[in-house]
């Protein structure tokens, strides 16, 4: 009996990569640093919506936007921080630019498997720009921290979240200056982002002879 070929072909896997502006596929599950190019980071995260786009105003208020805040709250809350963990703070939100921003409640509903894409996208984001691949956790603790921050401002100025109910879910922004949250448009915050981008890459090369670890 001759066994056709068509019985036993097995499927090829689901496609897992995603084409980007700048012509690289990024493996969703298997990412690598080369196909990461900045330009892209930036683009979708200025395209993307915090609260799933339920603010007030006319425009959404964008994960470009948020990032740039996170990264300056760290400034505040670690003057003098190495330029190495700002780059870090101002891409915490990096992977969202292929996957999405899921608000809170919705990545514990997902649990594991989503949490284990979104670290080794930004595993391979850190090694992209030079950045250790696992932070020291004093680090990831003041990037969450000012994380939290920006969510609390967010949340009372733009999400019409009750100030009780915004400290219950994000603590108080203790040793944080208020903010005043304008939107900016997509073409601003993508711009501004890619500004800071360079901004922070200049700084981490000319300290690359004075290596700080401070946390």
């Amino acid at each position: 009996m001759v066994e056709h070929s068509y019985l036993t072909q097995k499927e090829p896997p689901p496609r897992a990569w995603q084409r980007m502006l700048s012509g690289r596929r990024l493996d969703l599950l298997d990412p690598s640093p080369v196909d990461i190019e900045i330009e892209d980071i930036a683009h979708g995260l200025a395209r993307l919506s915090r609260w799933n786009g339920q603010t007030s105003g006319p425009l959404p208020f964008t994960v470009a936007q948020h990032s740039l805040i996170v990264e300056d709250i760290c400034s505040q809350l670690k003057p003098g921080w190495p330029p190495i963990w700002r780059l870090a703070a101002l891409l915490h939100d990096a992977p969202e630019f292929v996957i999405g921003d899921l608000i809170s409640p919705f990545k514990s509903a997902l649990g594991g498997d989503y949490k284990i894409i979104e670290k080794r996208l930004m595993r391979a984001v850190h090694l992209r720009f030079g950045i250790p691949p696992d932070l020291p956790l004093p680090v990831e603790k003041t990037i969450k921290r000012a994380d939290r921050a920006s969510a609390f401002f967010e949340a009372t100025q733009l999400a019409r979240f009750e100030p009780a109910e915004a400290r219950r879910f994000f603590g108080s922004p203790a040793g944080v200056a208020p903010l005043e949250l304008v939107a900016l448009s997509t073409s601003a915050a993508q711009r501004e982002y890619l500004r800071r981008f360079s901004e922070l890459t200049a700084a981490v090369l000319r300290a690359e002879d004075r290596p700080d670890a401070g946390g």
